[in-house]
């Protein structure tokens, strides 16, 4: 049997994860095979096996080669000192990404409309859940520096304003995914955004503007990219990367 390179190995597990991402989004995560993506990768069941545990092993793996634009973000703003900036960097970074990275976006319509969280894909709904709740930690932090720092008491509870603000953002992303045409994403949940901020209080004058969210550069690496994981955070399901 001829052994296999790092690189061959590599190549096999990026073409999986390639069939993977254009299955799961014409046909629905469930109704996608392992078999079908691995004829659709030009290989074998088995080889979906070297690489990955199952199907919700395979999928975390899609998540984590493009990262959703939310939790991308969330790190993403570290440099930036005023908390006030770092949400709104955060969020604009998030939009940014949405729309201008096709991959990035293909995912992240995955992981809204095309999956259903039952059987062996119930592991991918208790990372969401995670994540979810990792960032409304980081939200709710983020909201009561701000109102410190601008010596403002917050109309309603800081992990409140938190849940409202995801909330808001969630549904202007999920509308837009349904008909990109409709409008324009960033402009849009930047204006939405920024109303309910001026609703609890705080003055975005000063404020990154949609039109250039400077963020770090590894905020706007290639979609390939690897970053980390947020300080704190629950760490993601790895897939074993091997050789044969």
């Amino acid at each position: 049997m001829v052994r296999r390179s790092k690189a061959d190995a590599e190549a096999t597990r990026a073409a999986l994860l390639d069939a993977a991402e254009q299955l799961f989004q014409a046909r629905g995560v469930s109704r996608t095979s392992l078999q079908e993506i691995a004829s659709a990768a030009g290989t074998t069941r088995g080889a979906i096996y070297w690489h990955f545990k199952d199907k919700a092993d395979l999928f975390n793996a899609m998540m984590d080669r493009v990262t959703l634009p939310l939790e991308q973000s969330t790190y993403a703003t570290h440099a930036v000192q005023a908390p006030l900036q770092q949400i709104r960097l955060s969020v604009l970074v998030a939009l940014h990404k949405t729309a201008t990275d096709e991959q990035a976006r293909r995912v992240f319509e995955i992981a809204t409309q095309q999956v259903e969280y039952n059987g062996e894909m119930l592991a991918v709904r208790e990372r969401k859940l995670r994540w979810r709740d990792e960032y409304l930690v980081y939200l709710t932090q983020q909201f009561e520096a701000a109102a410190a720092a601008a010596r403002l008491p917050l109309p309603i509870p800081s992990r409140s304003a938190a849940l409202g603000l995801k909330a808001i953002l969630t549904g202007v992303l999920d509308g837009w995914l349904l008909d990109p045409r409709d409008f324009d994403l960033v402009q849009v949940g930047t204006q939405v955004m920024d109303r309910y901020l001026a609703g609890l209080g705080f003055s975005t004058a000063e404020a990154p503007t949609a039109a250039t969210p400077r963020a770090p550069a590894r905020a706007t690496a290639a979609a390939g990219a690897a970053l980390p994981e947020p300080t704190g955070s629950p760490t993601r399901a790895r897939s074993r990367t091997r050789t044969a």
